[in-house]
């Protein structure tokens, strides 16, 4: 029977219930789960409230030597057992985990185990993988023989923020590899929720607030002040925090990378993600920025990428090259905001910095937030459309009459089409405009003429809908022109919100 969901935990409502149906899993054995995600993302609050919800034993690993580690883990065994602190000791995690799980002990004759807990969760693994790196190993011995010998039940999760070593637990060649029954990554809200999740009800200030921070619900009890109701209090409000270099989020960037054990060259990987926040997104453009060739930046891409730092995308419509985007809001604040200006705002003179950061700021944040938030609502919007999507990514459109090239920052592909697929049909063509400026009929005319050349060199872009998308609004003749043709949609902030 699934696990009611406490009240306590909010929205991850799926996420809960793939949680709750391993942790109930009546089969004999060990199920075996996977849970990883960024810092701060809510990953140790969920796996606690399962525990204590299903009468299971949580662990939280620090870091520390192999007999402390081992040491406090038979503590938490020993309370999970209503034993006193102290009465047991392990010398190895065989023997260790085997006791938690009430499971025979490896080579025993005894067929049966004694009753146990029904959730085993070990959370931050790779301070434990460390100095114990033969972990994997000892339970995938473990999960093997209690197949083999039908042991009871158990659940065991392993859960940690370090991307690349959860993802590398279920690789080809390692001991876990097919013996997991949930890999679950826990990711940032999307902006809708993350605005509930706040309080927020103005989307001028949602849109504001999760450009800087993301859907990211660490960040809530780290600020002692809600946020602002009106744009008036924006400003101070991050004076107090992300601006504010005695607050934990002001090197929050630093504090992320750190976390990734293959990111020894702090300066490299942060020179790359300077580039690309600059507006450097194909990889000849990195390199000349950083000053290294296409190959030698091959590894350093791909670890950013695998650990969550940069996004990459390849264009709808052609077979171009990937482009590189900054994947996480505070890292491309920290970036485009806090670093350059790190000298006025550690002498407190957050006034000054903010005014001189203002036009980066809306380019360079505001902007690249505004069309990630267009196709995630596009890719959202379901029924919304002539047809069912599935991709939904940008494209550059070349105009050799014009002599010009044009960007477009939403393209929804038909379902079934991918991306640089030769035929694939258009369902949604769209213009973001993150500014404050009134949107015209000069951006719906532009979307027809884009419309037009992409049909002269044979693109199915016929019954593409035409959608502009402008966070400042559209005046009356752009209005009235969307209201006598329904191929032409117009959405505001406040649309995306509702």
């Amino acid at each position: 029977m699934p696990i009611p969901r406490p009240d306590s935990v909010f929205d991850r409502a799926q996420e809960w219930s793939d949680l709750s149906d391993l942790a109930v899993d009546s089969r004999p054995g060990i199920h075996l789960g996977i849970v990883s995600g960024r810092r701060r993302q809510g990953k140790t609050f969920l796996l606690r409230a399962l525990t204590s919800a299903a009468g299971g034993m949580y662990h939280q690993a620090q870091e520390l030597g192999r007999g402390q580690a081992l040491d406090r883990f038979a503590a938490d065994v020993a309370r999970a057992r209503n034993l006193p602190v102290g009465s047991l000791r392990f010398t190895d995690w065989d023997i260790a985990l085997r006791t938690a799980l009430a499971y025979p002990a490896r080579g025993s004759e005894v067929d049966t185990a004694q009753a146990g807990p029904n959730v085993l969760v070990l959370d931050e693994l790779p301070y434990l993988l460390a100095n114990s790196p033969e972990i994997p190993s000892v339970l995938q011995e473990t999960i093997d023989e209690a197949a083999s010998r039908g042991l009871p039940p158990r659940c065991v999760i392993v859960c940690g923020s370090a991307l690349s070593v959860m993802t590398d637990l279920l690789s080809g060649a390692k001991p876990l590899h097919g013996r997991a029954q949930l890999n679950m990554m826990i990711r940032p809200f999307g902006f809708r929720l993350a605005a509930q999740y706040w309080g927020i009800t103005d989307p001028t200030v949602a849109f504001h607030v999760d450009a800087v921070l993301g859907g990211t619900a660490g960040y809530r009890s780290l600020i002692e002040q809600d946020p602002p109701a009106t744009m008036r209090g924006f400003a101070p409000w991050l004076a107090r925090s992300a601006l504010n270099p005695a607050h934990a989020l002001f090197n929050e960037k630093d504090y992320l990378l750190r976390e990734d054990p293959r990111i020894t060259d702090k300066q490299h990987y942060n020179s790359i993600l300077s580039a690309v926040a600059g507006g450097a997104h194909a990889r000849s453009q990195i390199g000349s920025v950083v000053a290294r060739d296409s190959s030698g930046l091959q590894h350093p891409l791909e670890v950013l990428l695998s650990a969550g730092f940069l996004d990459r995308s390849q264009d709808a419509l052609t077979q171009k090259r990937s482009t590189y985007t900054i994947a996480d809001p505070i890292v491309r604040f920290g970036e485009v905001v806090v670093q350059p200006f790190n000298v006025l705002l550690e002498q407190r003179d957050v006034t000054t910095a903010w005014a001189a950061a203002q036009p980066d700021f809306r380019a360079r944040v505001l902007g690249p937030h505004f069309e990630r938030m267009c196709r995630d609502w596009v890719q959202s919007a379901v029924g919304q459309w002539p047809e069912p999507i599935s991709v939904v990514g940008t494209t550059v459109v070349s105009d050799p009459a014009g002599r010009s090239q044009h960007q477009l920052d939403v393209v929804a592909l038909r379902r079934g089409d991918r991306a640089g697929q030769q035929g694939a049909r258009v369902v949604v063509l769209g213009e973001a405009k993150s500014g404050e400026q009134v949107r015209t009929l000069r951006d719906l005319e532009r979307l027809r003429h884009i419309q037009g050349v992409l049909a002269g060199r044979g693109t199915d872009v016929a019954s593409a809908v035409l959608a502009v998308f402008g966070r400042g609004g559209f005046d009356k003749a752009l209005r009235a022109a969307a209201a006598t043709d329904p191929m032409v949609r117009l959405i505001d902030l406040a649309d995306l919100y509702r």
